[in-house]
């Protein structure tokens, strides 16, 4: 699997909300931060928490992907993400690193 298609298949998830299938496209210590900030979560346990959370507060949750661009082990995500039909919306940016065929990190612009 590519990266592209790691990161697509992690974004399908997502929409879904299904937990289990997101949080296997993350490696068991990888690591989600705010673009040139603190690290927000460590390891595939505080991915599973954090998304769990996401969901079980927004079940109507979706991203839909505005552009994509990829090279190499880096895959770059252009989000417009809307927490539910009446929730708050918001535009991210996330900056994939794949290795060894799984997320390793995160970095989030919002």
């Amino acid at each position: 699997m590519t990266p592209t298609e790691l990161v697509q298949r992690q974004l399908d998830a997502y929409n879904a909300q299904d937990l289990e299938a997101l949080c296997n496209t993350y490696a068991v210590d990888c690591v989600i931060a705010a673009l040139n900030g603190a690290v927000t979560q460590s390891g595939r346990e505080e991915v599973r928490a954090r998304y769990g959370k996401l969901f079980a507060d927004y079940p109507g949750n979706r991203a839909v992907l505005v552009n994509r661009m990829a090279l190499g082990d880096v895959v770059i995500d252009h989000e417009d993400v809307t927490r539910g039909p009446n929730g708050p919306r918001l535009q991210a940016i996330a900056i994939y690193t794949v290795k060894n065929g799984l997320i390793a990190r995160v970095d989030f612009v919002k």
